[in-house]
């Protein structure tokens, strides 16, 4: 049997401008002309003076591999590896540069919030214009009707357009409509982050029921690796726009979450690199270090006994802004072991003014069990909540428990088992009859 999506070769390229200057005096301009009218006349005075170079950027190159008929597969990377690239591709909102791609059956996907709905149109109208896009009858829309807004939990707002609703009411929706319409191919990125964690969990059962009942295809983006495990048998991992690796899930995650695969305890985002925020907060640096601010020299690893520090330095770039640290630990399988929010810090709810600022987010010692930690870093606005921005995988860190009594392990030397290992009060006492 066919494969139900093969790929072969895919490359898809863009067009790089780089600023060279700033400012050109008009004497300059005139000049450069004078000098090249041929250049001027066919419309590259930039290119003439100096101020601009283009360059190609391959953020895909070289892609090779088939997808069969009910796999689930996932697809995972740093920020910028050309994830959401390759989906565009194969949702067919943008064409590769080069390559090739066949696609046996009709395709749903659920890419960036609000992608596929008509904001003028109200949430029953738009269940309507999707399932039409499908290519279902009216008839087959009204059969799935009611299934689809119970699911998605927002009965009340069928009648509003959507541009009033919120990015979670959006997600909702859009995950509804796509799962209930039965495409044969679904592809989802990771816009189910934007939803609360009850709905990301009905999100996932449904993933698994419809291919396990119905044998539908998914392709499934996301930085959340114990959703990755759960869901998908296959994953293919990308790295600057190629494939490093693909194959058994676990064996991907685990090459994906080793340090040698680019996250380490230091990240650092210079004027090379674009760095996570907008146009209020700019995230610059992220490191993990001692309870004595000591970065870690030569080596990854945190004993069990002793405090452990991240630190974010971000650039407010607004004045007068409140927001808030926040950080996800994640361990080598993918699971999240906590959240933490600035909820103690004195100055969280002060008004930040223009400059740079650093949240240190302190783990007690004794808490996390042995093993690789990934973190994600964010700013948030609390009320209403607004993530400026959050930056996943940012560092990376190992914490080792050596068998000396000091942690919870004791003298003991087997698996301990836990995603996290506390040192917890214990009394004992005989008792006398």
């Amino acid at each position: 049997m066919n494969p139900i999506i093969e790929i072969k070769n895919i490359g898809k390229k863009y067009k790089i401008t780089h600023n060279r200057g700033g400012y050109v005096h008009l004497r300059d301009v005139i000049l450069n002309i004078s000098k090249r009218p041929f250049n001027y006349f066919k419309g590259k005075v930039k290119s003439a003076i100096g101020i601009d170079q283009k360059e190609d950027f391959w953020a895909l190159k070289n892609l090779n591999f088939n997808i069969n008929k009910g796999e689930v597969i996932g697809i995972i990377g740093r920020n910028g590896a050309g994830k959401s690239t390759l989906l565009k591709i194969l949702s067919q909102i943008t064409s590769p540069t080069e390559g090739e791609i066949i696609m046996r059956g009709s395709v749903g996907s659920l890419l960036e919030v609000g992608t596929g709905f008509h904001p003028e149109l109200t949430g029953r109208e738009n269940i309507f214009l999707n399932g039409a896009i499908l290519g279902m009858s009216k008839k087959e829309i009204i059969s799935k009707f009611d299934k689809i807004i119970e699911f998605a939990g927002i009965q009340k707002f069928m009648d509003t357009p959507v541009k009033y609703y919120s990015s979670g009411m959006y997600v909702r929706l859009a995950f509804s409509v796509a799962a209930h319409m039965e495409p044969d191919i679904l592809i989802v990125d990771e816009v189910l982050a934007v939803g609360d964690t009850e709905f990301q969990e009905k999100c996932l059962g449904k993933m698994e029921q419809i291919t396990q009942s119905a044998g539908r295809t998914i392709l499934f983006v996301s930085h959340n690796m114990g959703a990755v495990r759960r869901l998908c048998q296959k994953t293919i991992l990308l790295e600057d726009g190629k494939i490093k690796m693909i194959g058994d899930t676990d064996n991907v995650i685990n090459e994906y979450l080793r340090p040698s695969s680019g996250i380490s305890t230091h990240r650092i985002w210079d004027g090379t690199r674009k760095a996570p925020g907008n146009d209020i907060v700019k995230l610059r640096e992220v490191f993990v270090h001692d309870a004595d601010n000591n970065k870690i020299k030569n080596t990854n690893e945190f004993d069990i006994t002793k405090k452990i520090a991240v630190t974010m330095k971000y650039e407010v770039l607004q004045n007068d802004h409140v927001f808030i640290g926040a950080a996800d630990v994640f361990n080598e399988r993918g699971e999240h072991v906590f959240s933490s929010h600035d909820v103690v810090s004195p100055t969280r709810n002060d008004p930040k003014s223009i400059g740079m600022y650093y949240s240190t987010m302190y783990i007690p010692e004794n808490f996390l069990a042995e093993g690789t930690m990934t973190v994600a870093v964010a700013a948030l606005h609390q009320a209403p909540i607004k993530v400026h921005f959050y930056e996943s995988n940012c560092v990376s860190f190992t914490v080792i428990d050596r068998i000396n009594g000091s942690s919870a392990r004791g003298e003991y030397s087997g698996t301990f088992p836990g995603i996290v290992r506390p040192k917890l009060e214990w009394k004992e006492g005989k008792i006398n009859k």
